[in-house]
């Protein structure tokens, strides 16, 4: 069930950004909208810059790891 919920709210919610997380990816928006989609309202425009910071560290360390590019637009 959570695993899920997860993909559900990934495809299909906006959360405090303006649009999912999944189109944030695949439009080109970048991590930073997945970041204010999911957790914006709690991280972003300065919130809580510390932990915006550690998701797009762990972010990097993934894509490397996976040896892809993070792309644009890292921040919220």
């Amino acid at each position: 069930v959570a695993w899920k919920t997860g993909l559900w709210y990934w495809n299909t919610q906006n959360g405090p950004g303006t649009m999912t997380g999944h189109n944030a990816m695949v439009n080109g928006a970048g991590f930073g909208q997945t970041i204010r989609s999911i957790n914006g309202s709690l991280e972003c425009d300065g919130k809580n810059p510390a932990q915006v910071q550690s998701r797009v560290n762990n972010y990097t360390r993934f894509t490397q790891i996976l040896g892809t590019t993070t792309g644009n637009n890292l921040y919220c």
